[in-house]
């Protein structure tokens, strides 16, 4: 008997879910049947209305929730301890600088300022905020401490980054510019990204993949690869007909998943 061939083009997967569902101890049914794969390299977004589990999904994918059914495997021995997690409030400690509040996990980790203080400047060079470095939270604008929340989930190289809608509280222009930051910034650095948001237009903008999703329960009704250019350009890419197209077929998917949202 011949062995299969193995498809040597496909990113490997660092974390499956297969069949997985949630149940809450109320009788919440939280999603349903998920199958999904978190591929090395990639953006991967999750698309969908609120209240369709993709919250709940990246607590499974970050190990701070286990799934009722199913199966969830990480394929890399060390992506457990080497997750990243952005929220949509950047939950900065006010008391605290800029090189301080990045330097927490650093220093849940033992290391002390001095072993930790390159990669602290290395991350806010990345982001910008390198002149930032002694101000405190209440000195920065929304964009600005958004970009020093994800320097904090950045300085200790995580392998995978988990994004729970970071961007949506902040302006278009804000918005936009911080879409084009991460892109850059996941280009430079290869870290895999599975980004949650519910605009159609930042999801194509954004991700190599997305998987749209539809509530109670919560589900994944739709896979749209992206198959543009890793590296865009802002308005050049925004204005494309390639954009227009994936947007096009995001916002048809979500309004079969989710009918009378808005998308």
């Amino acid at each position: 008997m011949g062995l299969a061939m193995l498809d040597t083009t496909r990113p490997r997967a660092l974390v499956t879910l297969h069949d997985v569902g949630k149940v809450y101890a109320t009788g919440t049914v939280a999603l349903a049947n998920i199958d999904l794969e978190v591929r090395s390299g990639e953006i991967l977004t999750l698309l969908g209305p609120s209240g369709c589990g993709k919250s709940t999904i990246l607590r499974l994918v970050a190990g701070l929730d286990t799934p009722t059914s199913g199966v969830l495997s990480r394929n890399h021995a060390n992506v457990r301890g080497t997750v990243g997690f952005v929220f949509q409030d950047p939950t900065l400690m006010p008391w605290a600088d800029v090189f301080d509040n990045i330097y927490l996990p650093l220093r849940l980790q033992g290391q002390s300022r001095n072993k930790a203080a390159p990669a602290i400047a290395d991350v806010l060079e990345r982001v910008g905020l390198a002149r930032f470095v002694k101000a405190f939270p209440r000195e920065l604008s929304g964009g600005m401490r958004m970009r020093v929340s994800i320097a904090r989930a950045l300085v200790s190289r995580p392998r995978l980054l988990l994004m729970d809608e970071p961007f949506a509280a902040l302006d278009e222009i804000t918005r936009f510019r911080l879409d084009d930051d991460l892109v850059a910034l996941q280009a430079e650095l290869g870290t895999t990204i599975v980004f949650v948001t519910h605009s159609v237009f930042e999801s194509v903008y954004l991700s190599s993949r997305i998987h749209v999703m539809a509530a109670h329960p919560g589900r994944i009704t739709a896979e749209i690869e992206i198959d543009t250019p890793s590296i865009r350009r802002g308005r050049e890419f925004r204005t494309t007909p390639a954009y227009l197209h994936y947007c096009r077929q995001a916002s048809d998917a979500l309004q079969r998943a989710a009918p009378g949202e808005d998308a």
